[in-house]
């Protein structure tokens, strides 16, 4: 059964499949990445461009309730940053983006029973105090989400927020760490920690 949509009764079953070492291993790797980036990166000069395109690459472990499973996170996607946002409170990028989530009830990479996501989103980068290498964003996404293994595809209104770190590797590419707070209609809320590359253009 989809674990989502029918969450099991057996606590031992939660850590099963080994996520919680690559839960684990993506954490250190964003540590790491933001302390080196931290001591030797710089962010782009004052005259970069104001408008931007950026395609992300970001894995990560959803957290879901209420026992904490962790289940492969997998997520693609497309933004563009609007120079005439710059001030907007809400944001500045636009984004596009595609998610696979698996939503057995075992296992950590992958069942039949899977979670797939397409979403549209409007994320606010900003500016942190004292450092030029890390910068800062929140994230608001919305999308549909369909339950795909049973014997229809289920479909759901899906709704995220995010806040992250921005680790300037160059002004072309950058490490995304990012914490985001998910919940799908008629399904249990989740958190999912992402660590991601990304190229701007």
């Amino acid at each position: 059964m989809n674990h989502r949509l029918n969450p099991p009764g057996a606590w031992l079953h939660n850590f099963r499949g080994g996520g919680w070492p690559v839960a684990g291993a993506l954490l250190c790797t964003g540590l790491m990445l933001l302390s080196r980036a931290s001591a030797a990166g710089q962010m782009a000069d004052a005259g970069a461009p104001s408008a931007s395109t950026d395609v992300f690459v970001m894995p990560g472990s959803d957290f879901d309730r209420p026992w904490l499973l962790p289940r492969a996170n997998l997520n693609i996607g497309i933004g563009h940053t609007f120079g005439f946002l710059k001030k907007d409170p809400i944001g500045d990028e636009l984004t596009f983006a595609y998610t696979y989530e698996n939503s057995g009830g075992h296992g950590f990479w992958h069942t039949r029973f899977g979670e797939h996501t397409e979403s549209l989103g409007v994320m606010k980068n900003f500016a942190l105090p004292k450092t030029t290498a890390v910068s800062g964003y929140t994230w608001l996404q919305s999308g549909i989400t369909s339950y795909t293994g049973n014997a229809r595809v289920q479909n759901r209104m899906d709704s995220g927020v995010a806040i992250g770190a921005i680790v300037h590797v160059s002004f072309h590419s950058s490490i995304w760490l990012q914490e985001s707070y998910s919940k799908v209609v008629t399904v249990p809320w989740y958190t999912t920690f992402s660590v991601g590359y990304t190229y701007s253009f």
